[in-house]
């Protein structure tokens, strides 16, 4: 069966085939012969009822010197048949919130919408991973700058990030007696106005922060461990960390046990987990990435798993 593939992502032009997943995912829905479709940024509307999304036919090519073509724009209102890939990067802020709820119509009108617009909405990323305490670090969530003073100084040292950001933007590490401890819960918070995460800092960092990788609530087999580089803690690649891949261990399976269930019972298709150590931080829902590292490390191709699930629910 042919399905129109439609992407509602930032914009084509500027990505980087080598490490876009949602490029990974247009190449396998165009092998399989299914129909792409790309939404204009901005593009999702609702006229008398029906949602619409303003699309232009597209094509792509494993080529960074040109790797997508567009023809011509038109108005395509969501239905039956259709596969719709909502892979938006964070925030996850006000005009994301109204897409997804247009989404919404779409996977009433029929739809097969990709990751289901009530989970984006439900599972915020950081705090996402506290539905499963038992596989987190110890972990405050706080407006009150005293109280997120008082997680630092039990634990002796502690990662501090905001709720709506990626990439290892704004996220700190902070120790006991750290003069600069105060400025950064004001700024987290932004004066006590702002919710802020607080998690006990985890050496293992110094081995990478993996990302697993959930196809319908099951593990790929190996994780992108993302290692930091020189002084800095993060891991990110976004932060300069790199991308080391590695088979998964018993405990990152156990992890993926305890959340993929959840995630497929709520229709989260495609999930990033980041563990640390033996700890879960993040569920990644919004638009998961390391599927193109994964796939030239090991030879994978895990968007033919990803069809295959997707298929399996069309068809």
């Amino acid at each position: 069966m042919t399905l129109d593939v439609v992407v509602v992502m930032d914009p084509i032009g500027s990505i980087k085939i080598a490490k876009d997943t949602t490029f990974a995912m247009l190449l396998e829905a165009q092998r399989r012969g299914h129909r792409l479709w790309y939404v204009r940024p901005g593009g999702l509307a609702v006229r008398g009822g029906t949602p619409l999304a303003t699309v232009a036919p597209l094509a792509v090519k494993d080529d960074k010197a040109g790797w997508f073509s567009l023809g011509d724009w038109r108005e395509l209102a969501f239905g039956p048949g259709q596969v719709v890939l909502m892979r938006k990067d964070p925030p996850v802020d006000a005009e994301y919130l109204h897409d997804t709820h247009i989404l919404d119509l779409a996977r009433h009108a029929g739809a097969l919408v990709l990751n289901d617009p009530r989970g984006l909405r439900d599972y915020n990323e950081k705090l996402a991973a506290l539905l499963f305490p038992q596989c987190c670090p110890p972990s405050l969530v706080s407006r009150h700058a005293g109280e997120l003073k008082a997680f630092v100084h039990e634990h002796g040292d502690a990662v501090l990030k905001t709720l709506d950001l990626m990439g290892g933007q704004s996220i700190f590490r902070a120790r006991t007696g750290d003069p600069n401890l105060n400025v950064i819960l004001e700024t987290l918070t932004h004066g006590g106005r702002s919710l802020a995460l607080a998690q006990r800092y985890i050496p293992q960092i110094s081995e990478g922060d993996k990302r697993i990788l959930l196809i319908d609530g099951e593990p790929v087999d190996y994780a992108l461990a993302r290692i930091p580089q020189g002084d800095e803690f993060r891991g990110n690649l976004a932060a300069g960390g790199r991308g080391e891949g590695r088979p998964l261990g018993e405990r990152d399976r156990w992890i993926a046990a305890q959340v993929g269930p959840e995630m497929k019972r709520n229709g989260m298709l495609f999930v990033g987990l980041d563990v640390i150590g033996d700890y879960l931080t993040e569920v990644n829902v919004t638009s998961p990435t390391c599927v193109r590292e994964l796939d030239a490390q090991f030879g994978l191709n895990i968007c033919a798993k990803l069809f295959d699930a997707i298929e399996a629910k069309v068809g």
